[in-house]
């Protein structure tokens, strides 16, 4: 049996990580910044996360959710008091995919209404629901097509409430920023705006963190830079540091019942270990402050650089967005100076380095990268 082939892969193969650092079969060394798409939060190989997820397998690895797991309720604890929703409740599943079907799913039980405002441009994941309000026919299957989602575009409240006024709307989700698009931020005077509409027309205001979220921005989530509050926060990506985890946090004004959500896998013993590590390290190492203050320093550093037309994003998620095609400047920075970075479209390079990167890794980046563009 041969692999599906659905990947255009790279022709490299890391067996081993440490922190930024990894190493190939063959054992040339490279840096990553761009974590496997902004899921290595606290650096591969981190002795800390790997002895709890050691420690933890040897006891239990997993039961299912039809028993008690007291890890589930201490990672609701620390999450709520880290990202400042305490008074929120966690419902855990596998992936960011996953975590924006239940968030969909919740807001229709809550509103007893069907349609969904999503945005121009918009990754929310590939499951039915979750790629219907994602803004690219290109992998929406006829399965996936629903007259429940409507689309506006980003920072345009006019045209959201020009939506919502047809009625019957359960939901509005929208990214933190949107990652996949090329790093576009929703403005704070917007998410104010949504925040009120949502209000004015008796729906939920979903944010989408799992790409901008777990510290990745300077902050816990990346709308929190806003002083705005949603109704209904997901995340995954840097949640487990690799291991698949994702949730949903959801205000107290939202009731649950028996049955109403359910998955085998999700809250499992070593997810909700790996998720209490990443926050351990994210805590006792201070890398959400990390996060921004190697931002600004990328930031100061390529904001005005000739070869980037547009610096974007927060923090440690940076789109760069280049005069050219960057295929061959990334193949460049992958084969010849061995920095792995991501993309989005084909115009824009995308940072998303683990929280823990330092300023020197930082530094031999822009080095390799002014050496190449010069």
């Amino acid at each position: 049996m041969n692999l599906f082939e659905v990947y255009p892969l790279w022709d490299i193969e890391p067996v081993r990580g440490l922190d930024t650092t990894l190493w190939d079969k063959d054992g040339e060394v490279y840096t990553d910044l761009y974590g496997g798409h902004a899921v290595i939060s606290v650096g591969h190989s981190h002795p800390h996360y790997v002895k709890m997820l050691s420690e933890q397998l040897e006891r239990l690895g997993f039961y299912s959710n039809a028993v008690q797991n007291s890890l589930q309720k201490d990672l609701a604890e620390r999450l709520g008091r880290i990202c400042g929703y305490e008074d929120y409740k966690l419902f855990l599943c596998n992936s960011g995919a996953e975590a924006n079907e239940n968030a969909l799913k919740v807001a229709s039980f809550h509103t007893g209404k069907a349609k969904v405002l999503a945005f121009r441009k918009a990754f929310h994941g590939r499951t039915s629901g979750a790629v219907a309000a994602t803004d690219n026919p290109k992998i929406q299957a006829p399965f996936n097509a629903t007259e429940n989602i409507a689309f506006a575009p980003l920072n345009d409240l006019d045209a959201v409430e020009a939506e919502l006024r047809k009625g019957d709307f359960a939901a509005v989700i929208i990214e933190g920023i949107q990652g996949v698009a090329g790093i576009y931020e929703p403005t704070a005077e917007f998410l104010h705006g949504l925040r009120r509409l949502c209000d004015l027309y008796g729906c939920m205001l979903i944010l989408d963190e799992i790409q901008s979220g777990y510290g990745r921005t300077g902050r816990f989530f990346a709308h929190q830079h806003h002083e705005v509050r949603a109704d209904i926060v997901t995340m995954a990506k840097g949640m487990g540091n690799g291991f698949p985890i994702g949730g949903i946090i959801i205000s107290p004004e939202i009731k649950a019942s028996f049955g109403m959500l359910g998955t085998t896998f999700g809250g499992n013993h070593l997810a909700c270990t790996a998720a209490l590590a990443v926050l351990d390290i994210i805590e006792n190492e201070h890398l959400i402050e990390n996060a921004a203050r190697i931002g600004d320093y990328f930031e100061s550093m390529l904001k005005e650089d000739k070869a980037v037309k547009e610096y974007r994003g927060k923090g440690l998620m940076i789109g760069l967005e280049l005069n050219e095609e960057f295929i061959r400047l990334r193949n460049r920075l992958l084969f010849e100076k061995h920095f792995f970075t991501g993309a989005a479209g084909p115009h824009v390079i995308r940072l998303l380095p683990s929280l823990t990167i330092s300023q020197e890794t930082a530094g031999r980046f822009i080095d390799a990268w002014q050496s190449l563009t010069e």
